[in-house]
């Protein structure tokens, strides 16, 4: 079994990694790095549909997946296997499919619809065969060198539908532990498939590539239920029914905003969505079946559609409860339009924001989002920050999901050096060893098992 981590072993975004048994291939994801990506919309391409391949690999918001031409990999691809919805795991395909013709894609019905509609709204097409599997699903994929059988893990995270890939080979299983996170009491949809990860430990699993972006940090990631009980009390101090109400969130994360439905229902305010990603994100859920909200609110997805209906709430902001994006401060999105005054609506002294999100931890991102900070506390704007928990595991699930997969090797992934390296400090409390059995890599780096 040979590994290339060619992506998301450096930085927060653009996973890719690919194995190779034999004289077949398969790719485990491919993602965008998103702050390379707004980098880009906001300097020559402000427009999404006007990216390039070229422009992404210029600023390094694809994986350099050209590494795979010179190991003579890529014609050897059978399938691009993605985990889940998430931009950083499947935003890179529509840029970089056509590479490897002959590659299937497979996805669960959630994270394909997704992938349909950003090929969709960015006028791109992709040849490739497209496979829908279920979670806790087993598929065949054919290769020169015979078949293998894909294991779909469910697994909890903050979006729907995500899963666990785990590819059978002759050489011993290849588990791909993107993205971690053990919620037991999820607000919707099921808990973690632990059964099938041990029945997967206890047959033997030969590498392990690991989400290790908290990998130092010992306190667990509070579930769904504890992010609930902090928007309901959000909530209920924004207690001014005369003044306008925003809240904003990741646009993917259908069960937060199921629970924000919830919770807005009881304000008596007709509840608006506002935004193109909320869009894409909520309309797969419904096409899908797994929108319980969907007749509960209204999606408003174009400028002239958006500025329209903001005059309506700037003469009757009591009225209404606003969803919008805009939470990273990402330029061009809604409160960032809102904050400079470029919309019809404009926040006054006493209006409530709630940001259901936490800060992506990158230089351009936390700056961005001081400076709307700013802004919005100038205007007297009365702000709520945090009301959220992420969706990656920490040391003590980290911990866990090694007695549960007992894996040959250990390889961390999913930030840069200095995030993911606590992993290997952790995989020694079980005997690994660093360069033996728990190997810290950087981008574009091979393995033999």
């Amino acid at each position: 079994m040979e590994i290339c981590t060619v992506g998301g072993f450096e930085e927060v975004g653009k996973n890719m990694t690919a194995v190779k048994v034999d004289e077949d291939v398969f790719i485990f994801d491919v993602g965008l790095h998103l702050p390379a990506v707004i980098e880009l919309q906001g300097s020559e391409n402000p427009k999404q549909q006007d990216r390039s391949e070229k422009d992404l690999r210029r600023v390094g918001a694809i994986p350099n997946d050209r590494i795979l031409d010179k190991l003579g990999w890529k014609d050897k691809v059978r399938a691009i296997i993605i985990s889940h919805a998430h931009l950083d795991h499947l935003g890179g395909i529509p840029y970089i499919a056509y590479r490897y013709p002959e590659a299937e894609i497979i996805g669960t019905p959630f994270t394909i619809s997704v992938l349909k509609s950003i090929l969709r709204d960015d006028k791109l097409q992709i040849k490739n065969k497209i496979r829908i599997v279920n979670t806790n699903s087993t598929n065949i994929i054919k290769g020169k060198s015979g078949s293998y059988k894909l294991d779909f893990i469910h697994i909890t995270h903050s979006t729907l539908q995500c899963s666990f890939p785990a590819l059978h080979t002759k050489k011993g299983i290849f588990f791909y532990g993107l993205d971690l996170k053990f919620d037991n009491y999820p607000t919707l949809g099921n808990p973690p498939n632990y059964k099938k990860m041990r029945e997967l430990g206890r047959k033997g699993i030969n590498v392990l590539i690991v989400d290790a972006l908290y990998s130092r940090t010992e306190k667990k990631p509070g579930g769904e239920m504890v992010a609930k009980h902090l928007l309901e009390e959000a909530f209920s101090k924004a207690r001014n029914k005369t003044s306008a109400l925003f809240i904003t969130t990741f646009s993917s994360h259908i069960e937060r905003l199921n629970n924000i439905v919830e919770f807005g229902r009881k304000t008596n305010r007709k509840i608006i969505f506002l935004g193109r990603s909320l869009n894409k994100y909520v309309n797969s859920a419904i096409e899908v079946k797994l929108c319980p909200f969907r007749k509960k609110i209204i999606l408003l997805k174009y400028r002239n559609q958006i500025n329209s209906f903001l005059k309506k709430v700037e003469k009757d902001r009591k009225k209404y409860l606003i969803v919008c994006t805009g939470h990273q401060a990402e330029e061009n999105s809604i409160l960032d339009r809102i904050t400079r005054g470029e919309t019809p609506f404009k926040f006054r002294p006493g209006d409530n924001l709630i940001f259901s999100s936490s800060v992506i931890p990158t230089t351009p991102n936390i700056l961005a989002r001081e400076r709307m900070d700013k802004r919005l506390r100038k205007q007297g704007v009365k702000i709520q920050t945090d009301v959220h928990v992420h969706g990656h595991g920490s040391r003590e699930d980290l911990r866990d999901f090694i007695e549960m997969l007992k894996p040959k090797h250990i390889i961390p992934s999913h930030g840069s050096i200095e995030l993911i390296s606590p992993m290997i400090e952790l995989a020694k409390e079980f005997g690994y060893k660093m360069g033996e059995t728990s190997h810290l890599t950087s981008n574009g780096q091979t393995f033999k098992f």
